[in-house]
């Protein structure tokens, strides 16, 4: 068996590339990064350390490198004999993955079994938009013979690495689910991964509870002058306010998917005790990053707090966390810049929509204007 993988950084060799590696595939790093793929084509194994109670290291070994960008003849050569291609490239990129991606898929023998495709990225349905893409660019009318795309969700963290080489450290957790509606039966096997029925109560479980959590401890622990996610966790009253803001996207999954609450509480608990490993030494600013982004209308603070508004629940612990990513100031971050940008040439309620995409009509708008012009107000002194 064969995984083309894109997407050669932390995660796709502490992840994605491990699991898969774990389950008897050959896999094969694409990237465009020169450095790195010359490291993975001059060195045989790298070094995956699971950090936490009971770390382990697991040796990846027999995985092969192409530079997608040089050798694009080479790409399309793998997928046309791959199982399974999956992607970790960020879900911005995989519009300049397609064409490589449909190319492959036609250059596969007609009688070959359809090869999976999973998006492996930190967006809802990102498989869908991998997909739509690749149709652009396939010529001809049997794409849906040639590949199975399935959505799914993912989780682990991997924090910034300094001068580890190859080898990756990552937390022991992980979670890989997958929709298994699109194989019909003939899910690829692969160790750690879950194939679910209805794959998007996980991902907004797992976008409103992990991505909202680690950016909320992110900008609060910012403001508190705390380096590291860990660190600022271990204060209770940063703690109290990230669980806040979780309390709020629990009873939102709630009430939306038929979570057990029970269930759902042990599982923000669970988020929480990996946000505290002290193994892990990512940081504030690293988690923060791209304050605007984070604050668009479907991301982990403003798509939860708009639903709640619009079922008349609280949104104070999710508003809090807003308010604090709206003043983060991280040097050299290109969204921070343009925030700021906005905060001093916008009127509050132009600011919101930009910032935020929320309506004015929108319950939510009202109280997240109030969040802009006390920011904007802030910044003028």
């Amino acid at each position: 068996m064969k995984c083309v993988h894109f997407g050669a950084g932390n995660i796709g060799r502490g992840f994605v590339g491990l699991l898969m590696h774990r389950s008897g595939y050959e896999v094969v790093f694409a990237d465009v990064a020169v450095p790195l793929i010359e490291a993975l084509q001059t060195t045989p194994s790298y070094t995956v350390h699971e950090v936490g109670a009971g770390s382990r290291d697991t040796t990846v070994d027999g995985y092969r490198a192409v530079n997608s960008a040089a050798e694009p003849e080479a790409v399309v050569a793998e997928i046309a004999t791959a199982d399974v291609v999956t992607t970790a490239v960020g879900p911005n990129v995989l519009k300049f993955l397609a064409p490589l991606v449909a190319r492959g898929l036609a250059a596969r023998a007609a009688d070959a079994a359809p090869v999976a495709v999973m998006a492996c990225e930190n967006a809802i349905s990102a498989t869908d938009l991998l997909a739509e893409a690749v149709r652009e660019h396939y010529e001809g009318e049997d794409l849906d013979r040639r590949a199975v795309f399935a959505n799914t969700a993912v989780d682990r963290i991997v924090p910034q690495q300094e001068g580890a080489g190859l080898d990756v450290v990552v937390e022991q957790f992980h979670e890989w689910v997958i929709d298994r509606s699109p194989f019909g039966g003939q899910e690829p096997p692969i160790e750690g991964a879950t194939y679910v029925d209805d794959l998007i109560p996980y991902i907004e479980r797992k976008l409103f509870t992990v991505n909202t959590g680690h950016a909320a401890a992110a900008y609060f622990g910012h403001q508190a002058g705390k380096h590291r996610i860990a660190e600022a966790v271990a204060d209770p009253s940063i703690r109290s306010r990230v669980a806040a803001a979780l309390g709020e996207t629990q009873a939102l999954l709630v009430a939306k998917h038929g979570f057990d609450p029970q269930e759902h509480a042990g599982y923000v608990q669970k988020i929480l005790g990996r946000f505290a490993n002290e193994h892990l030494p990512d940081t504030v600013e690293r988690v923060g990053r791209a304050p605007l982004r984070k604050l668009g209308r479907h991301e982990r603070f403003v798509g939860p707090a708009a639903a709640l508004a619009e079922r008349g629940m609280g949104t104070e612990g999710l508003r809090a966390a807003m308010a604090a990513a709206l003043r983060f100031d991280a040097e050299g971050d290109p969204d921070v810049a343009r925030l700021g940008e906005i905060l001093d040439t916008l009127p509050p309620a132009e600011a919101v929509q930009e910032i935020t995409g929320l309506a004015p009509e929108h319950p939510l708008f009202p109280p997240v204007e109030e969040l802009v012009a006390a920011a904007a107000q802030e910044r003028r002194g």
